[in-house]
């Protein structure tokens, strides 16, 4: 070990020897090596499940693949008749925005009205928040299956006690206009996820905040506004994210109403096997036009592509919230 001496007198910075670089570089190694171990198999997972299938499915959307035959390179073919030649892609586009913009944030608010009602309530808090939960539990196929009998406008009950109130109702799930309104309906009865997540961080809001903004003489609404909202912003932009990257992905619920709805209006099993999108292709969503396109045309090398765009498009949507997020966004550690 070799030491130098500064102008005072003072020993300066000790200099470790070769071996003890070489310990301290073994140690570190094997330190690395244990973690490389512990994480291995989350590694392999995520190569084997999100890389591999990523990158085969990138590499797809430039060729010609019907499952039968090999893949037949095409450039980017699939990505000009995506943009310029499909009929059905902007009605499907123009569905899945109307989610977004519609559904999403009256899931979103209905959520957090639900969880700030459950914080309020004097008693059966227990009770309540079961009740609201449950339907998240439900499984999507059976709840929406549902949905589509209670709204059925000949034989549901929901049209017959609208009936007896001197109200004629509509056709729900069989008329273009009100498809997608009924789906909104069946996502806000299934609010149970987000509603926990809500009444998690409402209840970890601090005490002494609301306490200091009573004695300020701030009512429920200013206190909801000024010490609620604000901490619990963070939560706000989780749950808005995740439901944008959901209402993007939006699938089994239109498949399963949009199938079943036309199979029981009057064009039996062959419209419900091939009328995906009823009625009017006012529930083709996106992700039914790529399954439509893989699974029923086996066009996998356009379906790809269509994967490809909806993973670019669900990132760039997610950076742009992120971006707009320090607007509104409170941390904890101060700031925004």
């Amino acid at each position: 070990m070799s030491t130098a001496a500064t102008a005072g007198g003072v020993p300066a910075a000790v200099t470790p020897t070769p071996p003890r670089l070489k310990a301290r570089r073994a140690a570190a190694w094997r330190r690395r090596r244990l973690v490389l171990l512990l994480m291995s198999p989350w590694i392999v997972g995520f190569c084997v499940f999100f890389v591999y299938p990523l990158v085969t499915t990138a590499l797809l959307s430039f060729t010609h693949y019907d499952l039968l035959s090999s893949p037949r390179w095409v450039g980017f073919a699939n990505y000009d008749y995506l943009f310029n030649i499909d009929k059905q892609v902007w009605p499907a586009v123009s569905n899945t925005l109307w989610f977004i913009a519609i559904a999403t944030p009256l899931q979103v608010l209905f959520a957090f009205g639900v969880a700030t009602a459950i914080t309020r309530a004097r008693s059966g808090v227990s009770i309540f928040r079961a009740i609201f939960y449950l339907p998240a539990m439900a499984p999507p196929v059976a709840a929406t299956l549902a949905f589509v009998y209670l709204f059925n406008p000949a034989t549901g009950p929901v049209n017959a006690v609208l009936e007896k109130l001197g109200i004629t109702g509509p056709l729900w799930f069989q008329s273009p206009g009100w498809s997608k309104p009924s789906l909104t309906l069946l996502g806000m009865w299934g609010i149970g996820n987000l509603m926990i997540i809500f009444l998690a961080a409402i209840l970890d809001v601090p005490k002494h905040l609301y306490e200091s903004a009573e004695l300020d003489g701030a009512g429920w609404w200013q206190r909801l506004r000024s010490v609620t909202l604000p901490t619990i912003s963070p939560v706000i932009l989780f749950a808005v994210v995740i439901s944008v990257i959901e209402a993007l992905q939006y699938f089994t619920q239109a498949y399963v109403a949009s199938t079943v709805a036309a199979g029981g209006g009057g064009g039996g099993a062959q419209d419900a096997t091939n009328n995906l999108g009823y009625p009017q292709d006012s529930t083709l969503f996106y992700p039914v036009l790529l399954y439509q396109q893989g699974f029923r045309y086996f066009n996998m090398g356009y379906a790809s592509a269509m994967a490809v765009i909806l993973l670019f498009v669900a990132l760039g949507v997610t950076l742009l919230i992120l971006r707009r997020s320090d607007r509104w966004v409170h941390y904890a550690a101060g700031g925004r």
